[in-house]
């Protein structure tokens, strides 16, 4: 007699990497280990997804967690939770806004250590580029990073002990270091010295509404930031990883430098893709970012560089803080960030697949697969093939709601999508075949989610 699964998804319409597949899922072990319709070995449990897609978790290679020092903020236990009841399996927690920053081996072991049985799902670590600390790059790698982080503008927090953005001095050299390690760089790109004047300029007026925040960051100096990591990167041959790129002059610049032969990719976020700064006014400062929202004309652009295959992948930039923070008539001095860790695979199924006619598979690729390869998880994660871990997200896509503040699992409740009606919902999120959320109870426990260590195999483009 056979040996019995530990669990047959049954019936899925399963999102593959080129295609959808009405098939049952076969888990043991954690791992996928059977694909094929109308199973037939035993299995411990069997859980219907007729009717239902079944994807590939999203790997979400850009989230804040704020931990250690500013759990209150977020944290491991809340974040994760977010992330896997928006059917996130992975993700990559940023170095910057815990206290100290990730830009040390101690630093990484505080986080280590926070992170230690708090986390819902798998997660990564990213390690911080900043003035001061190129000695300590080599030591983070060992430790097993998955890669860097550096700012070209102002993170914003001025306390001493905070991220710090890079001159050109320490980016230059940074980036000699990390492409010797073979690993990857990843920036936000907005030019400080534009970003800072324009800045002056409008508290200098009083002008501080939302417009005004608007205009002190335009897409110009996204655009001039670019340039010059792309100029830095074909001097040091180190492979580069924009973050939430917002324009699309951007990404075509970034798509001819790969036609170059840079080794680099791009990241855009929901929030770029759904809305415009005509929300950022309506909504108020819970929507407010950096880069900031662009025009609906800009938005449209972005749509058709991601039709075009320009864009490699989706990630949340979920940058949460307390909500009193939020509340201010001053767009400058409100904090930037939006909250959106639980609605990045329904927000891209709703807009991307159902009202635009993006395929599920080319979605997934930008969700998963994409993420995966580039920063060295392909091996166990990012499609559901056999041998992969079982890292599942089932939705359905006739299942309109509105989301509410009760529905969010992060810890402050303001949220840009709050009023808004999804077309689509997660039903279930499984990490290594175990059930992590399911929509009716919730998120499960024990919180096991396991540390991700990386290795020089990240610096991959082929995504």
């Amino acid at each position: 007699m056979k040996e019995p699964l530990d669990l047959i998804i049954r019936d899925g319409s399963v999102v593959l990497s080129n295609d959808i597949r009405q098939m049952d899922i076969g888990i043991s072990n954690g791992r996928i280990v059977q694909l094929a319709k109308g199973l037939t070995t035993p299995a411990k449990k069997t859980i219907s997804a007729s009717g239902m897609i079944v994807m590939p978790g999203m790997i979400d290679a850009h989230v804040h967690l704020n931990e250690p020092g500013l759990g209150a903020w977020e944290g491991f236990a809340s974040g994760s939770a977010a992330l896997a009841a928006g059917g996130c399996t992975t993700y990559i927690d940023m170095p910057l806004n815990g206290i100290p920053p990730t830009v040390t081996v101690a630093a990484l072991e505080q986080k280590l250590a926070a992170a230690q049985g708090k986390s819902v799902v798998d997660y990564a670590l990213w390690g911080g580029l900043v003035p001061g600390h190129l000695d300590d790059l080599r030591a983070l790698d060992e430790a097993g990073v998955i890669g860097f982080k550096a700012f070209m503008s102002s993170p914003g927090d001025p306390s001493e002990d905070a991220f710090r953005e890079v001159d050109d001095a320490t980016l230059l050299a940074g980036m000699k270091i990390i492409a010797e390690l073979g690993h990857i760089l990843a920036l936000h790109a907005e030019s400080e010295p534009i970003v800072a004047a324009l800045t002056k300029e409008k508290l200098a007026e009083g002008a501080i509404s939302a417009a005004d925040y608007t205009a002190s960051r335009p897409v110009r100096a996204e655009l001039e930031a670019v340039n010059r990591a792309l100029l830095f990167a074909e001097q040091t041959g180190c492979a580069l990883h924009f973050v939430h790129i917002s324009s699309a002059v951007a990404v075509q610049t970034i798509a001819d430098a790969k036609q170059r032969g840079v080794n680099v990719t791009l990241e855009t976020c929901p929030h770029y893709l759904v809305l415009t700064d005509h929300d950022l006014e309506l909504i108020g400062p819970a929507a407010k970012c950096a880069p900031p929202l662009r025009s609906q004309s800009e938005q449209e652009q972005l749509w058709a560089m991601l039709a075009a295959g320009h864009i490699d992948m989706i990630a949340s930039d979920h940058s949460p803080c307390p909500s009193e923070l939020k509340q201010s008539d001053n767009y400058f001095t409100a904090w930037g960030g939006i909250a959106g860790a639980q609605n990045s695979l329904e927000l891209m199924i709703d807009e991307g697949y159902t009202k635009r006619g993006v395929p599920l598979p080319v979605l997934s690729r930008m969700l998963s697969f994409a993420p995966a390869s580039r920063f060295g998880l392909s091996d166990t994660k990012g499609e559901i093939r056999i041998g992969a871990d079982a890292d599942l997200v089932m939705v359905q896509l006739d299942a309109p709601y509105t989301l509410e503040e009760q529905h969010l699992y992060h810890r402050h409740k303001h949220n840009p999508y709050i009023g808004r009606k999804f077309g689509c919902r997660v039903m279930a999120t499984w990490s290594r075949g175990n059930m992590v959320y399911e929509v009716k109870s919730g998120i499960a426990e024990p919180f096991a989610g396991q540390w991700l260590s990386g290795a020089p195999a990240c610096a991959k483009q082929e995504v």
